[in-house]
């Protein structure tokens, strides 16, 4: 039975849920750095492990603007890495992994998203690191996974390679129409980084619970194919995932933009049908038949466009949200940045830069009741924290930390 103990608001609030968890790094590009931010936002501390001279590849990528240490800074390193130090570090070398296999035994976890065999390479892969911490939950994230054998273990990846596999892109694809390569954006990346946080968290309780360490296997491939689940479901069912379900899923274009509605049963139907003028078609053969639906689709289309005339496009969808339909303003970007419901819930953030302008990134979504929001840190510089974090982990002498600058080994 568990012990009832009365805990005031006040102590609630007094701390994020995951204060205190340590999470150890050596991470690049988007899909482990999105899942590690996301830990960082409700109070975890992230140490970022870099190569001390080039840094993350998401430094590097373009679009890019002026970081807050005056050095150019990309897009996918401004957007995934809030709230995180860096230390740069070469794991190339000898004396580079020595000082991360001290470092390790500090943390709760240690993560990665190198090639497979890489850490195992650097002596610094789970069976490594467990023999003198295991306790440890260690998470090995890559294209393809890095505990059982697969075709493409050895194949490297990135958000589009693990989407395309997945199926996705051929869902509702017409057999002429043209490929069209990350049409969600990263996907593959945030959408693994999601099954990264599940991972963590699952191995924290498991800890909690059990004393035991976890080495957490996540592929890019496998998590794209859960987000593509209705794929293989519908081909499982005699269905070809190419040609368009039997609903209205369509984009409506009218004077003031367009819309998207989703209708897939028969009171919807009606429903709509009677909104937007036409009553008897709820009656109608032609209409009688969610097959019909498809077929007659242009019709509705055309009819539609002349029942919203020049009204704006949130206007029509409020209307029809008022009869029960779901319907959507397709929003362009400044549409996103400005409208009332991301401000009022917060969830784009201004990242600081030493540029003309703060860079939008997106908030954490998940908002839990009684948990305060963590203060935004900007992105660190490559290796800001380097000589204080190993002094203060490692107690390095001055001595000894200028002999590791000197010869690379840190930056």
């Amino acid at each position: 039975m568990v012990k009832e103990v009365e805990v005031s608001q006040a102590n609630v609030n007094s701390e994020l849920p995951l204060s205190g968890v340590r999470i150890l790094a050596a991470e690049q590009m988007q899909s482990l750095p999105y899942a590690t931010q996301l830990l960082a936002s409700f109070g975890a501390e992230v140490v970022k492990v870099e190569h001390p001279v080039r840094g993350d590849l998401g430094r590097s990528g373009l679009p890019s603007t002026t970081g807050i240490d005056g050095e150019p800074v990309g897009a996918t390193f401004l957007r995934n890495n809030l709230y995180k130090r860096s230390v740069g570090l070469d794991l190339k070398s000898t004396d580079g992994q020595q000082i991360f296999r001290k470092l390790a035994k500090n943390f709760d976890v240690v993560a990665e998203n190198y090639k497979p065999g890489t850490m195992e390479k650097f002596n610094l892969g789970y069976t490594d690191l467990r023999k003198t911490r295991p306790e440890i939950i260690y998470l090995s994230l890559s294209g393809f996974g890095n505990s059982i054998e697969t075709p493409y273990k050895s194949w490297p990846a990135f958000a589009p390679i693990a989407e395309a596999m997945s199926g996705i892109y051929n869902f509702n694809r017409d057999s002429g129409e043209p490929l069209k390569v990350s049409p969600v954006g990263a996907l593959g990346d945030t959408g693994t980084g999601l099954f990264a946080v599940i991972g963590i968290l699952t191995a924290l309780h498991r800890l909690e619970r059990f004393g035991a360490g976890s080495y957490i296997d996540i592929s890019m491939f496998d998590s794209m194919i859960a987000f593509a689940d209705i794929v293989p479901n519908y081909y499982s069912m005699g269905k070809d995932p190419r040609t368009p379900s039997s609903l209205i899923n369509h984009g409506f274009k009218i004077a003031k933009g367009e819309i998207i509605i989703q209708i897939g049963r028969e009171h919807q139907f009606e429903a709509f049908v009677k909104r937007i003028g036409k009553p008897e078609w709820a009656q109608s053969d032609r209409f009688s038949s969610r097959a019909g639906w498809v077929e007659n689709i242009q019709e509705i289309i055309d009819q539609f466009a002349t029942w919203a005339g020049d009204r704006e496009v949130i206007s029509v969808c409020e209307d029809l949200a008022a009869a029960g339909i779901a319907a959507a303003p397709v929003f362009e970007a400044a549409d996103v940045v400005n409208d009332p419901h991301v401000k009022a819930r917060e969830m784009l953030l201004p990242v600081e830069t030493s540029g003309d302008y703060d860079v939008l990134t997106a908030g954490n979504p998940v908002r839990i009741e009684g948990v305060g929001k963590r203060d935004l840190t900007p992105p660190p510089s490559l290796g800001a924290d380097t000589k204080k974090l190993l002094m203060s982990e490692l107690e390095l002498s001055e001595t000894e930390y200028q002999d590791l600058l000197i010869r690379g080994i840190v930056g």
